[in-house]
């Protein structure tokens, strides 16, 4: 059985998950959910604040077929494969 980092066994899987970064994931949701986007984002901060998890979600949600109130819904295809790491 492969080991898997604990960073990445507990990462946040939408944005309610994403704690301590409420301005951040309120402005990424208003952008999904105005459904205007830019075309490049820049996520930083030190380490472990969550930039990975919040730029991984968004990039899913964009990606989500049947997005749910600013959150991807994890079942369709696109959530699916980016869940397996295979996107």
């Amino acid at each position: 059985m492969a080991q898997i980092a604990l960073y990445r066994q507990y990462r946040p899987k939408t944005f309610d998950e994403i704690l301590g970064q409420k301005y951040v994931v309120e402005t990424l949701k208003n952008s999904i959910s105005s459904g205007s986007f830019s075309h490049a984002y820049i996520f930083c901060g030190p380490r472990g604040t969550g930039k990975t998890s919040a730029a991984r979600i968004f990039a899913k949600t964009i990606n989500c077929k049947n997005s749910k109130s600013g959150n991807p819904d994890n079942t369709c295809p696109n959530c699916l494969t980016i869940a397996e790491n295979k996107s």
